[in-house]
C-alpha cells in the first residue's frame, strides 16, 4: 500500500511540474492586464464569458458516455490510410489572392499580395502529450514552414492546441512580420520567444488597418485554456479581412448565436466564410456547430462561397471523419448556398466564380475502402 501511496504522489508531482514548466503550456496574463479586462461586459469573476450563457453538459453521465463512446467509437472516425499532400509552391507564391488549407482550421491565405496564416497547427498532434492525442491524416507537416514564403501575418482565434501549436510558432516566428490574438494569448507567445513589438492583442470589435488591409476581430461562441487552471482567461473570436478584391470571414471555433447576425450587420456581404463545423457533438452543442448551423451562420454573415472548416486533419469527436463535409454539402444545397471543399494542400484562387466541391475524401473513407476490399 505504500509503495503505491509513493508511485502516486511521484505521478502528481511530475504532472504538475510538467504543467508548470514545459513551455508548450504557454505564459500567464499579468496582474494589470486582469485589472484592464475587468471593465469589459465578457469578462466576469476573473473569466471571459460568451454573449450568450453557455453550458458544457459534463456531468457524471456525460463523463461515462464518453468513455464509452472513446471505447466504442466509429471505425470510420478516421481515415484507412494516410492523406497525400501535394503543394502547387508556384501558386502559394503568386501574388493573385488565393487560399491554401492545410486541414482542420490553419489556411494560408493571399490577399492584396499579403500572405496571411490563419491559426497555424502544423504538428502531429494536437495533444499536449502526442503519445496518448489524436495524430494528424496526413504525415507531419513542421517542415512544410521551411517552404513557405515570408508570412506578411498570422492570425490566432484562440489558444487551443488544434490552433494554437507550440513546435509550429517555434518554426514560424522568425519568418512573420505581425501576429494578431485575442486578448491574453500575447502570454503564450512572448513566452515561445515572439518579440511583443510583434504582436497585436484585440478585444472584440477591435478594428485595425494594416498595410492597406482592414482587419477586425469579431465575436465567437467558445471558451479557452491551455493548462488545468487556466480555463477561459484569454479571448477567443473570429476575423474579418477586408482587401481590395475580396472580402473575408472566419469564424474560429464556436456555437451558434446571435453574432453572425451582427457580423454580418457590420461587415458583410463576405466574398468567403471559412465556417467552423467539425468535431461537434450534442454533449457540447453550444460551443461547436452542427455543418448545418454553419451553412445557417454564412447566409447570416451575408456570405458569397462558404468553406466548412475544423475537420479533415485530427479526430477530436465521435462522429466519421467524412460527416461535416458531407453534411454540410447537402445543407448547402438544401440552401442555395455555394460551397467550396478543396483537398487539403489544395491552392485556390479566390475569383468571382470557385470550383464545385469534387468528393476527394472517397479514396480515404474506410467504409468505402472496405467496400473496394470486399469486391476484390
Amino acid at each position: 500500500m505504500i509503495y503505491l501511496l509513493v508511485i502516486l504522489v511521484v505521478l502528481t508531482i511530475s504532472i504538475i511540474l510538467f504543467v508548470n514548466m514545459h513551455p508548450l503550456f504557454g505564459g500567464s496574463i499579468s496582474n494589470s492586464d486582469r485589472e484592464r479586462y475587468r471593465y469589459f461586459d465578457h469578462y466576469k469573476n476573473g473569466k471571459f464569458v460568451n454573449q450568450s450563457p453557455t453550458e458544457m453538459k459534463m456531468g457524471v453521465s456525460t463523463i461515462l458516455s464518453l468513455m464509452k463512446d472513446s471505447m466504442s467509437g466509429r471505425k470510420d472516425r478516421k481515415p484507412t490510410n494516410l492523406i497525400p499532400i501535394s503543394l502547387d509552391w508556384k501558386k502559394i507564391k503568386s501574388n493573385e489572392d488565393s487560399l491554401t488549407w492545410f486541414g482542420h482550421s490553419t489556411f494560408l491565405l493571399n490577399v492584396d499580395d499579403k500572405k496571411i496564416l490563419i491559426d497555424p497547427m502544423f504538428g502531429p498532434s494536437p495533444s499536449p502529450v502526442p503519445f496518448i492525442g489524436s495524430k494528424r491524416y496526413s504525415k507531419d507537416l513542421l517542415d512544410v514552414i521551411d517552404e513557405l514564403p515570408p508570412i506578411d501575418a498570422v492570425l490566432i482565434t484562440h489558444d487551443h492546441y488544434d490552433h494554437l501549436d507550440y513546435a509550429s510558432i517555434i518554426k514560424l516566428k522568425e519568418i512573420v512580420g505581425q501576429f494578431f490574438v485575442p486578448l491574453g494569448v500575447a502570454a503564450h507567445l512572448i513566452k515561445w520567444g515572439v518579440d511583443k513589438e510583434r504582436i497585436s492583442e484585440c478585444n472584440w470589435w477591435d478594428e485595425l488597418e494594416w498595410q492597406g488591409l482592414s482587419i477586425a476581430s469579431v465575436p465567437s461562441q467558445h471558451f479557452s485554456g491551455r493548462g488545468v487552471l487556466n480555463r477561459d482567461t484569454t479571448l477567443w473570436n473570429g476575423w474579418v479581412i477586408l482587401g481590395k478584391n475580396n472580402r473575408i470571414y472566419t469564424s474560429g471555433d464556436g456555437g451558434y448565436g446571435p453574432h453572425f447576425k451582427q457580423i454580418g450587420e457590420k461587415y458583410g456581404p463576405f466574398d468567403l466564410t471559412l465556417m467552423e463545423g467539425g468535431q461537434y457533438d450534442e454533449r457540447w452543442s453550444a460551443i461547436h456547430m452542427q455543418p448545418e448551423e454553419s451553412v445557417q451562420a454564412h447566409l447570416d454573415v451575408r456570405g458569397k462561397y462558404m468553406m466548412l472548416i475544423h475537420w479533415g486533419a485530427f479526430t477530436l469527436a465521435y462522429h466519421s471523419w467524412t460527416d461535416p463535409v458531407e453534411r454540410g454539402i447537402r445543407a448547402a444545397e438544401e440552401k442555395g448556398v455555394k460551397i467550396i471543399a478543396p483537398k487539403i494542400g489544395e491552392t485556390v484562387f479566390l475569383t468571382d466564380s470557385l470550383p464545385e466541391p469534387k468528393d476527394w475524401w472517397n479514396l480515404y473513407n474506410t467504409r468505402n475502402s472496405i467496400e473496394m476490399e470486399s469486391t476484390v
